[in-house]
């Protein structure tokens, strides 16, 4: 298994102290985090992307070039990049420009996200918000896989010229997952496209990401796309990673915070069903105990999803002392043991992407056309018929 740190940038009073920090030193600990998490040799470092709420995340190009600058192997994801509201040429140019500054490093994690506010904030009708995700990939799509681009759709003017959007990508289009939370519309479009999905796995029973998940992988077999390169990342819940000696001491520690934190988010539709720690460590998807516990809990989920990426959170309205000393137990007592009983391909050898990055070699042809060609190969060895 690879691991990912996530940061969505929430901006919040830690409820027990009362104390915050300031927006520019949450923004700082975001770049202070991704880099000591390549020292710690995790894999990918992930942003997200909020336009309302207590977030400080409407920028993630911003803060991704700035830790792209200040790293040089740990790649980088969005998570997600809420593409139903953005514009797919700007996503192209911003987004291109930050895999040439990283050499390659940037996957994009891409959804219609969390938030149902930011549609009208974008002058946008919530009611559109899966049409606009899939008319906005299938262009994204083009313009960083082809050159001389023209297009039409319903939402946004055509583009009646020829169109190469700039800077190009530093080695090919870089890979895109989707992300999925919800419903089975995300799932559906990663599995027909043969994409990576990104199950959130944040605040409802594992079961109801089952279902995404499953969907999923019968949506890609129905469109006849080649197995290697169905990969599965998940979330780690919305009460992220804590780490004690004991589970019954990570509870004692961590479990008001948690619980704070749960009983002032009411958003309807929207919230945790695990109210309390006992609860949420127990049956809920936040890794709070000991490392063993923690470890026991990632491989009982690897074995419902199958897996391949596990993404952590930290409890970001701690000290950023503390955040910094989970980030190290977890790499140095969880990641090794989860490793060895849950390999997987990606950004291995097998998978074309591992050697995208300039520090792997800048794969030559590309990696995404390399999977598409896998694609076409799976569907005419297996006499499928392309369902598009």
């Amino acid at each position: 298994m690879k691991f990912q740190v996530l940061d969505i940038i929430p901006h919040l009073k830690n409820p027990v102290t009362g104390e915050i920090v300031s927006t520019a030193d949450r923004l700082n600990q975001v770049v202070q985090t991704a880099r000591r998490a390549e020292e710690l040799g995790y894999d990918s470092f992930s942003v997200g992307e909020r336009h309302a709420g207590a977030f400080i995340s409407s920028s993630p190009t911003t803060v991704l070039a700035t830790i792209a600058a200040v790293t040089s192997r740990i790649r980088l994801h969005t998570g997600v990049t809420v593409l139903s509201v953005l514009d797919p040429v700007r996503v192209a140019e911003d987004y291109a420009t930050i895999d040439q500054l990283s050499r390659g490093r940037l996957e994009l994690v891409i959804g219609k996200g969390n938030e149902v506010l930011q549609y009208p904030l974008f002058g946008l009708d919530l009611a559109d918000q899966w049409d606009l995700l899939e008319e906005k990939y299938s262009l994204l799509r083009r313009l960083w896989r082809e050159e001389d681009v023209t297009w039409s759709g319903r939402f946004r003017p055509a583009i009646t010229e020829p169109t190469t959007t700039t800077p190009r990508p530093y080695a090919g289009s870089p890979r895109i997952w989707h992300g999925s939370a919800t419903t089975l519309t995300s799932a559906a479009l990663a599995g027909r496209w043969g994409d990576p999905l990104f199950t959130a796995n944040a605040i409802q029973p594992r079961e109801n990401y089952k279902v995404l998940i499953d969907h999923y992988v019968a949506e890609y077999e129905r469109n006849g796309h080649d197995p290697r390169h169905r990969y599965v990342g998940s979330g780690s819940g919305a009460g992220g990673v804590f780490i004690a000696g004991t589970t019954q001491e990570a509870k004692r520690q961590y479990g008001p915070v948690y619980e704070a934190l749960t009983a002032a988010r009411n958003v309807p539709g929207n919230n945790s069903p695990f109210r309390d720690i006992d609860h949420a460590v127990a049956e809920g998807p936040a890794l709070v105990g000991s490392p063993e516990q923690v470890i026991d809990k990632i491989l009982s989920y690897h074995g419902l999803y199958g897996h391949d990426l596990q993404s952590i959170s930290l409890p970001t309205t701690l000290p950023l002392e503390q955040q910094l000393e989970i980030l190290e137990r977890f790499a140095l007592e969880v990641i090794p043991a989860v490793r060895a009983s849950a390999p997987t391909t990606l950004w291995e050898s097998a998978d074309p992407f591992a050697g995208r990055p300039g520090f792997a070699g800048a794969t030559e042809p590309d990696a995404a056309s390399a999977v598409t060609t896998d694609h076409d190969n799976h569907r005419s060895d297996n006499a499928y018929v392309y369902a598009h």
